[in-house]
């Protein structure tokens, strides 16, 4: 658990118990900030007494798995966000649930794999004139760790896509299919499950600019707030063109075993017409009946002369034509 206590802008206390909480936030003046990991019921039945919150957002906590979203209360917001955590080369996205009072701002992390130390470094090496700002500014900290972590993450995700797009096409390098299959059906997954906790991110932070006067829109914090909001656009279509990469590169690689698929039945048709001719010409000759050059040596010669010259002009067809 970590407790701060700010006042006027600057940071006082930290790691005092949760049922001072109550104490310090009935001053205008205070605010208070405190972070809990996977907290239990009776944690937050403890929160819900000393901060009055609706039943229906302490509801939310205890199930879990919420779309990002601000809920609106008439003494606090509620919002849930994602940060994001790769495991074992997966993405596994951490839900982040957010209590915002007058004074007072309430993070809920489902594990520890959110390190809440980094909002914390972000704050402390922000402008201290901007801390006077109380939970606006300590929740733009929150929320701008969280959408920079997004961008890094797609940023991410493009690279990767450009790699496998320049070995797709390396020539001096063969195409392991069934690895590159695999690559693209994994990120494929990773960007559908990234997508779902990056696209709401928007509606959220504009909840935040259009809907609360004081707290966010008309305040000296409005226009870091709008910074946040374009790093969130910037994340969507970021997102869609790496969806859009991903998709041409699933349809290129399928044009080209399209492609070697078809150079295959051209060899192998043109190889059948070839041996085709000997073997035509042997069974003629092989009839039980009388035919040109019957009973004589220059019909053997024949027969050879036909093969090796029919042969080697369908040869020489076919490969003009690139079949061979």
């Amino acid at each position: 658990m970590h407790t701060r206590l700010y006042r006027n802008g600057v940071l006082e206390k930290e790691g005092f118990p949760v049922e001072d909480v109550s104490e310090y936030v009935s001053d205008p003046d205070n605010t208070v900030w405190f972070d809990l990991c996977h907290p239990t019921r009776e944690d937050l039945g403890v929160l819900r007494e000393e901060l009055a919150l609706h039943e229906l957002a302490v509801e939310d906590v205890v199930s879990g798995h919420q779309r990002p979203k601000v809920d609106i209360y008439d003494r606090h917001l509620f919002i849930t966000v994602y940060g994001i955590h790769i495991d074992h080369g997966r993405l596994a996205p951490v839900e982040v649930d957010v209590f915002v009072t007058a004074n007072a701002l309430v993070t809920l992390r489902e594990d520890e794999r959110f390190d809440i130390r980094q909002v914390m470094r972000r704050w402390d090496a922000t402008d201290e004139s901007l801390g006077v700002n109380g939970v606006s500014f300590l929740l733009h900290g929150l929320l701008d760790y969280v959408v920079d972590a997004h961008l890094d993450y797609v940023e991410e995700i493009d690279g990767r896509v450009e790699d496998l797009e320049e070995q797709l096409f390396d020539e001096d390098r063969p195409v392991d299919g069934r690895a590159l299959q695999r690559a693209i059906y994994e990120l494929r997954r990773d960007l559908t499950r990234f997508r779902k906790i990056a696209m709401p991110m928007r509606e959220v932070l504009g909840t935040l600019l259009r809907r609360n006067k004081g707290l966010v829109a008309g305040s000296p914090m409005a226009p870091y707030y709008e910074d946040v909001y374009d790093h969130v656009i910037r994340v969507d279509e970021w997102l869609e063109s790496t969806r859009d990469q991903l998709a041409n590169l699933r349809e290129t690689r399928l044009a080209q075993q399209g492609m070697r698929l078809n150079e295959i039945m051209k060899r192998l048709t043109g190889w059948a017409a070839i041996i085709a001719v000997p073997t035509l010409i042997t069974g003629f000759y092989g009839m039980n009946v009388p035919y040109p050059g019957y009973g004589s040596g220059w019909g053997f010669w024949l027969s050879a002369v036909l093969i090796a010259g029919i042969s080697v002009g369908l040869y020489a067809a076919f490969k003009k034509r690139d079949w061979l």
